[in-house]
C-alpha cells in the first residue's frame, strides 16, 4: 500500500494538527476518607495496571499487587476498595483522558465539519497506538462477557462518550449543511469503527499479516471524505 501525498487534501493536512500525549487524570477520593500519598497511590496502580496486563482482571489479585508495588496488602485498600475499582482507576488514567481532550477541542473549534472530524479520528488513532490503552480494551474484550461491570464500566466512560462526540460533531455537520443526511449520519458508529478494527487487528492478525496504521488511518480518512461527499469509494 502506498501513501497518498496530502500536500492538498485537507482532511490528511488537519490529521497531522493534534498531540497525542495523554494527560494524567486527577486522583479519586479514598475510598475509607483517610489521608493519603498520592505518590505511593500511583505507584500502586502502575503495580495493577502491569499485574492486569500480564494476568488478566479474572487472574489477577490484589496481594500481588501489593508484593509489585512493595507495600503490604492492607495498604491497597486504603486507596482501591477492591480489584474493580483498580481496574476502574487505570482505565481513567490511561483512557479517559483521550475523550476529555478531544471534547475540550471540539467545543471551540470554528472550522468545517470535516476537519473537525478528521481531528476526532486522527486523535482517536493516537490514543488506541499507546499501548496501555490497547492492553486494557485487550482485557475488556477478552473478559468483559464474564465480567459485566467491567465492560459496562468502559463502555460508559470510554465507548459512549466517544460516540457521543462523533455524534455531536455529525450533527454539527448535517446542520449546517456540510454532511448529507442518511445512513452515514444516522448511525455515526459506524465512523469510527476502523479505528477500533485495526486496534483490534494489530492486537491479533498483525502478525500474519502487518498493517501500518498511519496507512490504514489515512484509508479510513479517505473514505470518510467520499462518502461525506456523496462521491463512491471507487471514485
Amino acid at each position: 500500500m502506498t501513501t497518498r501525498s496530502i500536500m492538498h487534501d485537507p482532511w490528511r493536512q488537519a490529521s497531522r494538527r493534534l498531540e497525542y500525549d495523554v494527560p494524567n487524570a486527577p486522583s479519586q477520593p479514598s475510598p475509607r476518607g483517610r489521608p493519603r500519598d498520592e505518590t505511593r497511590r500511583d505507584v500502586i496502580l502502575a503495580a495493577g495496571f502491569q499485574e492486569f496486563a500480564e494476568k488478566g482482571f479474572l487472574s489477577a489479585r490484589l496481594e500481588d499487587v501489593a508484593a509489585r508495588a512493595g507495600v503490604a496488602k492492607g495498604t491497597v485498600y486504603l486507596y482501591f476498595a477492591n480489584k474493580d475499582d483498580l481496574f476502574q482507576a487505570a482505565v481513567r488514567a490511561r483512557v479517559v483522558p483521550m475523550v476529555g481532550e478531544v471534547s475540550d477541542m471540539t467545543r471551540d473549534f470554528a472550522g468545517p465539519s470535516r476537519e473537525l472530524l478528521t481531528l476526532a479520528i486522527t486523535a482517536i488513532y493516537g490514543r488506541l497506538a499507546n499501548p496501555d490503552v490497547r492492553t486494557l480494551l485487550r482485557i475488556v474484550i477478552a473478559e468483559g462477557p464474564r465480567f459485566p461491570e467491567v465492560l459496562k464500566f468502559y463502555y460508559t466512560e470510554v465507548i459512549a462518550k466517544m460516540l457521543g462526540l462523533v455524534d455531536g460533531i455529525v450533527q454539527r455537520g448535517v446542520e449546517r449543511g456540510e454532511f448529507p443526511q442518511g445512513n452515514m449520519t444516522e448511525f455515526s458508529a459506524v465512523l469510527v469503527a476502523p479505528a477500533l478494527m485495526g486496534a483490534v487487528w494489530q492486537m491479533t492478525f498483525a502478525i500474519e499479516r502487518p498493517v501500518l496504521m498511519e496507512e490504514f488511518r489515512d484509508a479510513h480518512l479517505d473514505l470518510l471524505s467520499r462518502a461525506l461527499n456523496g462521491q463512491s469509494p471507487a471514485a
